[in-house]
């Protein structure tokens, strides 16, 4: 009846970490300084009183992209309302109330930021705001909010640089939902896209399930609200109601591009660069400005060392003509693409070492021709840290695999379990299983637990199920879900009924929707269909795509045809955006 029940996932899921141990600060007598595992805690984390309060907090300092300045000098125009204000505000309160993360995805200067900011502002005034430099200061900010019992929440722009080992992972969001601390995130869409892919899976005929996923296994547990870079009519409209010059330029001249877009100087200054590579125009900025984007699409995080960045910048000079340009000297080179334009910001951004620079994102975002060789080498010249490793093999995974298997092998090495297991995804991928299952098996060794899962469905494709069986209730006992669910496929596939039943109910009590789903088949399958109806509507709330029509299946089965009618055309509608 209805749709044939779903085959056993790999754990494909591109990874970059694992929770790590989580150790308590201690009070020191006298002025009070909290150290976590010999690391005393930054000066800006101590004082959770000297964080400022949303209702008073300043829209740059949260991370909003600067405007052309009005006449009083103000680089922040007014406020003009999305269309996804409503939604974002709602699960803010929510978070605020049962704690959890809310994420707002979209391209750079779409105004997420502003959005989130606005948010915040509006929704949780009297909260102290705490926004950690990094993920290791992530996990210090908890431990001294648990331990001050301050309302606040946690502020991560640009999510994708706190996931991780040492910063925000599954064990770290459970967390802090124990402890009802709202946190507010921003990603770019080509961070998310990297950090988000499908999962491959193994096997002719094997349906691909695609779960969100993270480094950290992190994003597949959320749903983010995604914020459009060009703005809808009504958003037009409102922009139309503004008061403010700079909105009304941006309204008149925007084009094709977003208002936030507009006012962030955005486009022109992705023209003004690539302009400047011409003949007669700045091709040393131009090449020492693409190699610092271009580093940025590896992964590698700012700032770039200025020795970085002029030894990265001469295959590109070379390619646009070299000395035939007559390109200009280093330093004018440099105070040109540092030059602020249109009150805005810089091609080159600054950063606190007056010898690094960062770039401005937009660039990153709409740059999209291939990264060349040179510069994937010269990120993997310039990295050391295993995590950093797996991060950058993580951007070159589906770009350059060949490039990524040095990151990943590297990372590896040094004993990173995430480096491990993206490896044997990528052998896998090429047909490499032999490889693939030694390195699945040291991760597994080193208890990675989607490694388990990746070994146990390669083991299955082989033929090895009862070593596969093993594998999979190593993990499963870990209460890993999609272990459970694997676990059941294969125990149905032998025909060991009741024992599936179980997996399958432990990975449904999870919230696993293709366990759900597989439950129900099976209990309809034995005739209980009491049960089976109950599971798919389960399966639906948890917007498993079949599993409206199986239901609709069932309820005609049992004669219900009224019911099944309404079920079947709400299968056939298109889902609704939550408000």
């Amino acid at each position: 009846m209805g749709v044939g029940r779903e085959a056993a996932e790999t754990r494909n899921v591109i990874s970059g970490g694992q929770q790590q141990n989580v150790i308590m600060a201690r009070a020191i007598s006298g002025p009070i300084t909290f150290t976590t595992a010999g690391r005393q805690i930054p000066a800006y984390l101590q004082d959770p009183l000297r964080w400022p309060s949303a209702g008073n907090w300043d829209a740059l300092a949260a991370g909003a992209h600067r405007a052309r300045p009005d006449d009083s000098g103000d680089a922040v125009p007014p406020y003009v309302p999305r269309d996804q204000d409503s939604l974002i505000r709602t699960r803010l309160t929510r978070a605020a109330s049962e704690g959890g993360l809310v994420l707002v995805v979209g391209d750079s200067t779409a105004g997420k930021t502003r959005a989130c900011f606005e948010a915040l502002r509006a929704q949780l005034p009297e909260y102290r705001v705490v926004a950690p430099a990094g993920g290791l200061d992530l996990m210090t900010a908890v431990e001294v909010i648990d331990r001050t019992g301050t309302r606040c929440v946690v502020w991560l722009d640009d999510l994708d640089t706190y996931l991780g080992p040492d910063g925000l992972e599954p064990g770290l969001l459970a967390e802090l939902v124990r402890l009802r601390i709202p946190v507010l995130a921003t990603m770019r869409h080509q961070q998310f896209e990297i950090f988000a892919a499908p999962e491959r899976t193994y096997g002719a005929g094997t349906e691909q399930a695609r779960e969100a996923t993270a480094g950290a296994r992190l994003l597949r547990q959320l749903d983010p609200v995604e914020l459009d870079r060009v703005w809808s009519p009504c958003e037009l409209e409102r922009a139309g109601e503004a008061e403010d010059d700079r909105i009304a330029d941006a309204l008149a001249h925007h084009g094709p591009y977003g208002i936030a877009e507009y006012l962030a100087a955005g486009p022109a200054l992705f023209q003004e660069w690539h302009r400047a590579a011409r003949p007669g125009g700045r091709p040393r900025a131009a090449a020492l400005i693409a190699a610092a984007v271009d580093l940025a699409r590896t992964g590698l995080r700012p700032p770039y060392p200025l020795n970085l960045l002029t030894d990265t910048h001469e295959p590109y000079l070379a390619a646009a003509g070299g000395p035939l340009l007559r390109p200009e000297s280093l330093d004018t080179a440099l105070e040109w693409a540092t030059r602020r334009r249109h009150g805005a910001t810089s091609l080159l951004v600054p950063t606190q070492d007056p010898n690094a620079w960062d770039v401005f994102d937009y660039l990153t975002d709409h740059t999209h021709t291939p990264v060349p060789d040179t510069t994937w080498h010269a990120a993997f010249q310039h990295t050391t840290d295993s995590e950093d490793l797996t991060r950058l093999g993580l951007h070159a995974h589906d770009v350059a695999p060949g490039i990524a298997e040095l990151f990943y092998r590297r990372a590896a090495e040094a004993g990173d379990t995430d480096g491990m297991f993206n490896l044997g995804i990528l052998l896998a991928d090429a047909g490499r299983r032999e490889e693939a299952e030694a390195v699945y098996r040291r991760a597994a060794e080193a208890a990675h637990p989607d490694a388990m899962v990746n070994l146990g469905a390669l083991l299955a494709a082989t033929g090895r199920r009862g070593e596969a069986e093993s594998v999979y209730r190593q993990a499963a006992e870990a209460g890993h879900p999609v272990a459970l669910f694997n676990l059941g496929v294969l125990l149905a596939d032998a025909g060991r009924t009741d024992e599936a039943e179980a997996a399958y109910l432990q990975a449904a009590e999870a919230k696993h929707p293709r366990a759900m789903f597989n439950l129900g088949n099976l209990l309809a399958k034995a005739g209980r269909r009491k049960e089976a109806e109950a599971v798919y509507r389960q399966a639906a709330d948890a917007k498993h795509p079949k599993a409206m029509n199986n239901l609709g299946v069932l309820l005609t089965e049992m004669g219900r045809f009224d019911e099944a009618e309404a079920v079947f055309r709400q299968a056939s509608m298109p889902e609704a955006p939550e408000r």
